[in-house]
């Protein structure tokens, strides 16, 4: 055989390029978008999609390089693709109650869209996502110490410089509190997961577990209820995992001797307000207040069985909200603050099925791949994502997270990461498992997933 001609070479190179920028651009976005206020301006949703429209770009050109199309298949995005074939039967059908609402949230869908079929083509190998994952706990302590910093020294603008258009409960780079809670719960188990595995160093999994502690610290200090009943929501299923492995008893212990530490800190640094938080549902600034939440839960369900079918539309609920509204209120409600409501008034029977459907295919996929977490990269990012996931969906049922851009583009990569097949064994593995006795490799084989003995 000749050798590879400097043309083909070039091209090669320009392919694996393409493929690392494709890559960290993706992930990049995902940090990208809670600095900027959780990208729920119009600046940072056209940056955001301008963004995502650009490293698609990049992908069809890498295509082009490789000389042909390779598509790495999820089973998510068949709920994905259905989802959005009812959006526009709402449009073209005029079921929707105000169409340019539903367009323009159709753009930041269709971005989501991208965004994960992007995170399923280049996330591949586990070597990547152990770099991701330092890159991500890194960003998460980082972050998690600016808000601290933030917590203790307020003057009520964002970054210090700039001030709210309408007021909230600011922490972080987030207007709403329980919206940093939301982020923070989808991160927190990236270093906390690493930190019990056999995948980094001693050192590194100290480091893991005090940046985890950092991160679940300021989601107490930053008074979200929802965002505590979650972090803590997902530390019983984890320590259930552990127990139910018989592996792990004391690990899990030692879990909820490290959660029982960071509440009585948090007491203590937190003083008699974050106790006040915890104890009582009234609030005690800007923000909507349990009652509140009620009346909008009741009036949202009129509205559902208004139209049950395929809803009032996507995006339109602020817009149709006024007509069934049975209180008075000095707050714009533009959303449910209850993600599950709202995706039933919007997108009906029809578009929750779909959503239950995406769930279920999600926790399918990921639960099969956790097994041997503690020492697989595949398992344990499965794990990762899952327990993220579990908060925020925990969370979902008391505010509307899944409604910021930032954090609903991060939830959706991080589903279909926890739904992709296993990561590719590094060369040095394949190549061991073939020096082994036939006996061994046929075992080795038939424990593999089929995905992974195909690379």
């Amino acid at each position: 055989m000749s050798a590879p001609s400097t043309a083909v070479l070039h091209r090669r190179e320009q392919s694996a390029q393409a493929a690392s920028i494709l890559l960290y651009g993706v992930f990049g976005l995902l940090l990208f978008g809670p600095l900027a206020f959780g990208a729920v301006e119009a600046w940072s949703i056209f940056l955001l999609e301008a963004a995502t429209t650009a490293l698609f770009s990049l992908w069809v050109v890498k295509q082009v390089l490789d000389g042909e199309v390779k598509v790495r298949w999820n089973p998510l995005f068949l709920p994905m693709a259905a989802f959005g074939s009812l959006i526009l039967v709402q449009l073209v059908f005029r079921v929707t109650a105000y169409p340019h609402d539903t367009v323009a949230i159709i753009f930041e869908y269709f971005c989501y869209g991208m965004l994960c079929f992007l995170a399923g083509q280049t996330l591949l190998r586990g070597s990547q996502a152990r770099s991701l994952a330092l890159i991500f706990s890194l960003y998460g302590a980082a972050l998690a110490a600016f808000s601290l910093l933030q917590g203790i020294s307020p003057n009520g603008r964002l970054y210090w410089v700039r001030l709210p258009r309408m007021g909230g409960w600011i922490y972080g780079p987030y207007v709403n509190h329980n919206h940093y809670a939301g982020l923070m719960e989808m991160l927190v188990p990236i270093p906390l997961v690493l930190s019990l595995t056999r995948l980094a160093s001693s050192k590194a999994r100290a480091a893991a577990a005090s940046a985890a502690a950092v991160m679940v610290g300021t989601i107490f200090l930053s008074g979200s209820r929802g965002g505590m009943l979650a972090i803590v929501a997902e530390l019983v299923i984890l320590a259930v995992l552990l127990i139910k492995q018989k592996r792990g008893l004391r690990t899990a212990i030692g879990i909820g001797v490290f959660m029982a530490l960071v509440i009585g800190i948090l007491a203590w640094i937190g003083g008699g307000e974050l106790s006040r938080r915890i104890a009582t549902v009234s609030p005690e600034r800007s923000e909507i207040t349990s009652d509140l939440r009620a009346n909008i839960n009741r009036d949202g369900l009129r509205m559902f069985l208004k139209r049950p079918v395929l809803g009032w539309g996507l995006g339109a609920f602020p817009v149709v909200y006024p007509q069934f509204r049975t209180f008075y209120t000095n707050f714009f409600v533009n959303e449910a603050h209850n993600d599950y409501l709202q995706l039933l008034i919007e997108m009906g029977v029809l578009g929750f099925g779909t959503m239950l459907w995406f769930l279920i295919t999600l926790y399918r996929r990921a639960i099969k791949k956790i097994g041997k977490w503690e020492a697989e990269m595949s398992g344990a990012v499965a794990l990762a994502c899952l327990l993220g996931l579990s908060g925020i969906l925990v969370h979902s049922a008391v505010d509307f997270n899944l409604q910021i851009p930032a954090n609903a583009a991060l939830f959706y990569v991080l589903c279909t990461v926890a739904a992709s097949d296993s990561f590719a064994q590094p060369a040095r593995k394949r190549r061991a498992v073939r020096t082994k006795p036939p006996e061994e490799v046929l075992t080795q084989e038939q424990a593999l997933p089929q995905s992974a003995t195909n690379f």
